[in-house]
């Protein structure tokens, strides 16, 4: 009984110890029944299931009528090795008690019914909690973030335990839990490709100048041993020098693609930013991606758009093609692109622009004050709340919230030749911009909060899919009456927004600037 007691004592710590906020649970549905072999079968107390203050364990034990479900040796091993293995997918065997669980197993014949019931209880609220995070990640995004709406994954973890229990095949329920997303799959591979590294003993690199070809500088032995390192450079530690030589200089070019930098050879903050980044770093980067990747939707629509925020990049996909893709500009730090999921509604040529509050408090009020001809330079017309055009001389500073301020259609509005709406809570879009020459620049991160797309004329035409109503011909006459005209698409398009900093390609590990600094916070909430 004192044995029981302290099982009890403990099962209530481990449960009340979380205190980040774990993904959300959809409330269970009764559970199939539990296929009972002839093992050691125990009557469990529900006051031990009901420890957990687990419905989802409730139910499972209802289904095998509150009786242990794990006398099957092969399956408790399987079990134990998954958990024991969470750290190759990116999760913490500490989080599904896999130390404590090995100490019971490895003295199953001297386990007293109290002790057995405890062992069997554990081993089924651990490892759904396992399968859990896998399918849709640990920490619950929207408690995290305030500019994140993503769909809420369901996932009936008692009914795939138990048809993989009663089936004898929990193995392949662990592989299709999991995301089947091509990056999800390219990150574990990252993973797996970065612990083949030896630990990283390499010096931070300092240098406070840039480094171009031929330079002699200190800081390049440090900064060969680093691409050394990573296999950017091939060679041998003993012969570097603090020349930069051509050899170094195509293996940083190397190294600035594989992170999404200007693959220009000259080794400037960017590059030394990316080199400094130790294996421990790139690891819980991964492991970050790994959570974020497991929040978005497993099986994705036949159809549809994907924003990489931090690759600064959209791509069109089709039937498993991608048929499209574009540079994009996304939101500044202060003003970031949300991560969202919607269903692409409208393109609206010729749009007008109404100023929306955080600008009109930030950029046009200030502007204003200082020239009253701001707005009139920029075709942008102030309107009172009756719907009459204000003169700038008589706009009142004290109350700019009082009018609305829209710019008239043209080459220059700041939206550009067209938008793409999609319904959302943040009043962003995608659209073309006045600003075109931004796509050319390696940093993106320029913009309020919308996505700008590079050449979106040509973008509509593929999306209405209309030789003849929308050819190319039609679209640009349509473009020049400035008349601003709404079109609905027909064909059904998912948007996701979404925000991953690492994956790999053909066998290389591919990093990209955080940009909104999320990564190291989640890996600290994720090991918290």
């Amino acid at each position: 009984m004192n044995k029981l007691y302290f099982c009890f004592l403990l099962l209530a710590f481990a449960s009340c110890k979380k205190e980040v906020p774990e993904a959300p649970v959809v409330k269970p549905t009764k559970a199939p029944p539990i296929i009972q072999t002839d093992e050691r079968k125990i009557k469990i107390d529900t006051a031990l299931i009901n420890s957990f203050k687990s419905e989802t364990l409730q139910l499972f034990y209802a289904s095998s009528e509150n009786q242990t479900v794990w006398g099957n040796l092969n399956k408790r091993v399987f079990i134990l090795n998954q958990l024991k293995k969470a750290e190759e997918l990116g999760l913490n065997p500490d989080d599904y008690s896999s130390s404590k669980l090995s100490k019971y197993e490895t003295k199953i014949s001297q386990l007293n019914d109290s002790e057995l019931a405890c062992y069997d209880v554990m081993l089924t609220y651990n490892f759904e909690k396992f399968l859990t995070h896998l399918n849709k990640g640990k920490l619950n995004p929207k408690l995290l973030y305030r500019d994140w709406a993503l769909e809420e994954k369901e996932f009936d973890v008692n009914t795939v335990l138990i048809k993989g229990f009663n089936r004898d095949c929990l193995d392949s329920i662990v592989e299709s839990t999991q995301s089947t997303a091509a990056t999800y799959k390219q990150l574990l591979k990252s993973l797996q490709l970065v612990n083949e590294f030896p630990e990283d003993a390499i010096k931070k690199i300092e240098s406070a100048e840039k480094i171009t070809l031929n330079d002699t500088n200190t800081a390049l032995v440090t900064i060969k041993k680093r691409l050394l390192y990573w296999k950017d450079l091939s060679g041998r530690k003993d012969s570097l020098s603090s020349i930069y030589d051509q050899k170094t200089f195509e293996a940083v070019k190397r190294f600035q693609k594989r992170h999404g930098l200007a693959a220009d050879g000259v080794i400037g903050a960017g590059t030394l930013k990316a080199l400094n980044f130790t294996k421990e770093q790139r690891k819980q980067q991964i492991i970050a991606n790994l959570e974020r990747w497991r929040w978005y939707p497993n099986e994705f629509s036949e159809n549809y758009f994907i924003v990489n925020i931090p690759n600064y990049s959209l791509n069109v996909v089709e039937n498993k093609d991608t048929t499209v893709v574009r540079n994009v500009v996304v939101g500044t730090n202060k003003r970031k692109t949300p991560i969202l999921t919607s269903t692409l509604k409208t393109i609206v040529f010729n749009p007008t622009w109404t100023v929306p509050p955080t600008i009109l408090k930030e950029d046009v009020v200030p502007a204003m004050k200082r020239n009253r001809n701001y707005l009139a330079n920029k075709s942008i017309t102030i309107y009172d709340s009756a719907g009459n055009v204000v003169n700038p001389n008589n706009w009142n500073p004290n109350k700019p919230h009082s009018y609305r301020y829209v710019q008239s259609p043209g080459y220059n509005n700041s939206l550009g030749l067209m938008k793409i709406l999609f319904p959302n809570n943040y009043s962003v879009y995608l659209h073309d911009t006045n600003h075109r020459d931004y796509f050319g620049r390696n940093n993106r991160s320029l913009s309020s909060g919308c996505v700008r797309i590079e050449n979106p004329l040509e973008l509509a035409q593929h999306i209405l899919n209309d030789s003849i109503r929308w050819s190319k011909s039609r679209i640009d006459s349509l473009i020049v009456t400035k008349k601003t005209t709404n079109i609905r698409i027909t064909q059904k398009y998912k948007l996701y927004q979404w925000y991953w900093t690492a994956w790999s390609e053909d066998n290389q590990m591919i990093f990209r600037d955080d940009i909104y600094d999320l990564d190291a916070d989640l890996y600290a909430k994720l090991r918290n």
